[in-house]
């Protein structure tokens, strides 16, 4: 009896060690889990996806390894309400006031401006006898057709509306608008004082293709000859070719200048100048804006310091702002300064948020209670 009792305390204690054991053994392999994932992470400032688990040099640009704060970026309330962005490789981050200053971070709002943008063009002094040709062509070939009305021969009425057709074409594409070319049809008329009256010039100038936009018959223009410095001609624009240059990308836009001293002669180089007005649109500063492949983007700046990237789509572009069709609302805050610093700033903590989701989907999960017992018992 006395060594039944001597066996079974034999076998508790062996029993409550083992128990012990793997308790400990537990505890530790979770201890080493928890340790694993808090583990320090390092990351380059200029290339966020080179990481490290240990100090070093970027592999390469070989700036030191940065220290990120617990191996993960900061996930406050805040943050965590506006982490998600829809410019692809950036992330919403929360900034303190103190750090804005230190970096220069200036913004403004987005607001309706009067938008207008100046065309500058290179031109010359109208010189163009090929003109006076293409007009005389175009009114013989009305009075063809008019002579033709009473004609029995309908083909020879067909010959006759197609020579006027050709001829009007030609005119068009020389850059004469439907009304001239509907005045050059009175037969009385001398067409050179109809298109162009004493003691006036016309000026050809070449305007790009992105530029043409806007550009309007009817619109005030100015000229400078650099043969004629300090004299400025002022007149407007009679017409715009709609005809393509391809081999210079350029529209002939034809201006009509007063020029009662008759000193523009034809031929002479002139600089023009046309201002567009667009009217009020929604803007923002060129600086606002943010290019990254064929996405257009700007940062928002939210409540309690929270820079949110944020897709835009923008339209006219002047020398000082962007017109924005969508993605803003009158009277957001956007950051017009330190945008480098603030677009390195999201990319990084887009970083690291992948890489903190990545590791916790690679981290093995730990074992449910009781299951070392059955495992053991195994």
């Amino acid at each position: 009896m006395k060594m039944f009792f001597r066996f079974l305390i034999l076998v508790l204690i062996v029993g409550g060690v083992y128990v012990g054991a793997k308790f400990v053994t537990q505890t530790q392999d979770q201890s080493s889990v928890t340790s694993h994932d808090k583990k320090a992470l390092y990351f380059c400032p200029m290339h966020p996806s080179v990481t490290s688990d240990h100090p070093g040099r970027c592999p390469i640009c070989g700036m030191d390894l940065q220290k990120a704060d617990g191996g993960e970026p900061v996930t406050s309330k805040e943050n965590k309400k506006s982490e998600t962005s829809d410019v692809s490789g950036r992330a919403s981050f929360p900034l303190s006031k103190e750090r804005q200053q230190l970096i220069g971070v200036t913004s403004t709002q987005a607001t309706l401006q009067e938008l207008s943008y100046e065309v500058r063009a290179s031109g010359k002094v109208a010189f163009d006898p090929d003109l006076f040709t293409a007009i005389e062509e175009y009114r013989q070939a009305l009075q063809s057709r008019k002579q033709m009305e009473k004609s029995m021969f309908k083909d020879l009425k067909e010959e006759a509306d197609q020579m006027v057709m050709s001829s009007k074409t030609k005119l068009k594409l020389m850059g004469l608008a439907d009304t001239q070319l509907n005045a050059l049809a009175d037969k009385h008329t001398n067409p050179m004082n109809l298109l162009l009256p004493k003691g006036t010039v016309w000026i050809y100038a070449e305007v790009f293709e992105y530029e043409i936009s806007g550009l309007k018959q009817g619109q005030a223009l100015e000229a400078q000859a650099p043969s004629l410095p300090g004299k400025t001609f002022t007149g407007i624009v009679s017409s715009i070719s709609p005809v393509l240059n391809t081999n210079t990308r350029t529209f002939r836009v034809r201006g009509e200048v007063p020029d009662p001293e008759e000193v523009l002669r034809p031929d002479t180089f002139v600089n023009v100048r046309i201002k567009i007005e667009f009217g009020k649109r929604l803007a923002v500063p060129l600086d606002s804006v943010l290019h990254s492949g064929d996405q257009n983007f700007v940062f928002v700046v939210k409540e309690q310091g929270i820079f949110e990237p944020r897709m835009v789509k923008v339209g006219v572009k002047t020398q000082e702002y962007y017109e924005i069709l969508s993605g803003l609302s009158e009277g957001e805050t956007v950051v017009t300064a330190a945008n480098f610093l603030i677009d390195s700033e999201s990319r990084l903590r887009n970083a690291l948020k992948n890489i903190q989701q990545q590791g916790k989907e690679e981290a093995p999960a730990p074992p449910p209670p009781g299951h070392e017992g059955h495992g053991g018992h195994k």
